[in-house]
């Protein structure tokens, strides 16, 4: 992959605490392998989030920018990370559910991985589309409205989803796909 194929994209990484550690991480590698500039995106002013690695907590990673800060317009795509304290905390914070739905909106990509489609369904952005995630998010999303598919990578418009961690490298592959468009 070429280190310019992304050259001068913008990519938003919205977390907190409790990410899945490499959902967040392997995602922000490659994309500036490719050639993003990859913003973590935190709530609540924090400095630093950690990750949740297996079944305890992991690394921690610089915050660049506050969600209070953070506006849609300012990035060409979004990605979720998933983990589950990460997203269920999330979709209950108006300010990341709206800053989801302003990417939805301007109908700039959005990837969400494993539980990061729950912030997906609070933002009202998937019904009518087929998407993927961690296999316990199948009736949520059935529920508001979406199709559900157990396949490693699912793009349908602007979303896409994946369902874990082994799923990581097809994830990317269809984020750098979208944004090198």
């Amino acid at each position: 992959m070429t280190r310019s194929k992304l050259k001068g994209r913008k990519v938003a990484l919205l977390a907190t605490d409790g990410f899945e550690q490499s959902e967040l991480m392997e995602p922000k590698r490659l994309l500036e392998e490719a050639g993003a500039q990859v913003t973590v995106i935190a709530p609540d002013g924090k400095q630093e989030i950690t990750g949740w690695h297996k079944k305890d907590w992991g690394r921690k990673i610089a915050v660049d920018q506050s969600l209070d800060q953070a506006k849609a317009e300012s990035f060409d795509a979004l990605v979720l990370p998933g983990g589950v304290m990460n997203p269920d905390n999330l979709r209950q914070l108006q300010k990341a559910v709206d800053f989801v739905k302003a990417f939805g909106d301007a109908g700039k990509p959005i990837a969400a991985i494993c539980h990061g489609p729950w912030t997906l369904i609070n933002a009202g952005l998937v019904k009518g589309h087929t998407v993927t995630s961690w296999p316990s998010l199948r009736l949520d999303l059935e529920n508001a409205g979406a199709t559900w598919e157990d396949r490693e990578v699912v793009t349908d418009g602007q979303l896409i989803t994946s369902r874990k961690p082994d799923d990581i490298p097809a994830f990317v592959d269809a984020v750098i796909k979208s944004l090198a468009a």
